[in-house]
């Protein structure tokens, strides 16, 4: 059973050097109780598709098309008064970087405060302030430490408030839009840790959306590949890190160090990814691709189910 559905979503920023489709045509489902990996290049249309969920597409960027289905109710229709109430309360979403994320005028405390008397009209402030407490110490901050300002902490600890607040109200649905990033490694193995503790813990749905193959690998249930807007591949974690069909899902592994093969000598992808104002014609792959032929410039490949819970957008899998 799914509870987010992605129907034929298409986003378009209007930009004076042209129309830039950020996200064409993606169709996804994220199962309930799973971890969906989203992994791609930086520009690639990841954060874009997880704003796209709740709404919050910036200026001058606009939904086109498409439906986002929560349980079956379809987010684009709501009213957005109605669409307030459901950020927060039933999707969570943990944003990139929590020091512009967070008010740095206002203490840890009053961030929480703010997003369960939103909710919660009925709850008073000491009792979201308690709240607020527990919270931090579930995630391993001091408690006391509800009255300190966004600057009196690591970068970790902040991203930890972040998770806290993304979880506080027990959403069903998370997204993680790179929860790790500036993070050094041991704190993004913390990070990681905690996010997979939590999420059993609260019994939550989660996207996380990164460009790190590593953190995938480590995290998801299942992995949506995107290149250039679009979806490339998709398919469970372990089938598609042992056997990547898509030439680009190919690439982007044998581009990542493996110490379980020291001798393996590393590849890089060609070229650069498209200018998505003007996109080469056919599959935006095939500029890049080593096994690109004469019908990939010419028409683009739609994603195709391939058996096994596995899907890819590439002509080589076509079958007529």
């Amino acid at each position: 059973m799914s509870v987010v559905d992605v129907e034929s979503l298409s986003i378009h920023y209007l930009m004076r050097r042209g129309n830039i489709r950020a996200v064409d045509d993606v169709t996804l489902s994220v199962r309930k109780g799973e971890t969906l990996g989203v992994v791609g290049e930086s520009g690639c249309g990841k954060s874009t598709l997880g704003l796209a969920l709740i709404r919050l597409i910036p200026y001058p960027g606009s939904i086109v098309g498409g439906r986002v289905l929560l349980d079956g109710t379809d987010l684009r229709s709501l009213p957005e008064k109605e669409m307030r109430q459901i950020r927060g309360k039933r999707i969570g979403f943990i944003f990139q970087d929590p020091m512009t994320s967070l008010n740095p005028v206002k203490k840890i405390g009053d961030h929480f405060i703010e997003l369960i008397r939103t909710h919660e009209k009925r709850v008073d402030k000491a009792e979201a302030l308690d709240r607020a407490s527990r919270m931090l110490e579930t995630l391993g901050i001091l408690p006391e430490r509800v009255n300190d300002y966004p600057h009196q902490f690591s970068g970790g600890m902040r991203q930890r408030v972040m998770i806290g607040l993304a979880l506080t109200l027990n959403p069903e649905f998370v997204i993680a839009d790179e929860p790790t990033t500036s993070l050094d490694v041991i704190v993004e193995a913390q990070i990681l840790e905690l996010l997979k503790r939590l999420k059993e813990a609260f019994n939550i749905t989660l996207m996380l959306i990164t460009h790190n193959i590593g953190i995938i690998a480590q995290t998801a249930d299942r992995v949506a590949v995107m290149y250039a807007g679009r979806l490339a591949e998709v398919g469970p974690s372990l089938r598609l890190f042992a056997d990547p069909l898509h030439p680009y899902t190919q690439a982007l592994l044998s581009a990542v160090p493996n110490v379980a093969k020291p001798g393996r000598v590393l590849s890089w992808i060609p070229g650069a990814p498209p200018d998505l104002a003007s996109p080469p014609p056919g599959c935006l792959y095939n500029p890049r691709c080593p096994h690109a032929f004469d019908r990939c410039p010419r028409e683009a490949p739609r994603l195709m189910d391939v058996g096994g819970g596995r899907s890819v957008a590439c002509f080589l899998y076509y079958r007529g």
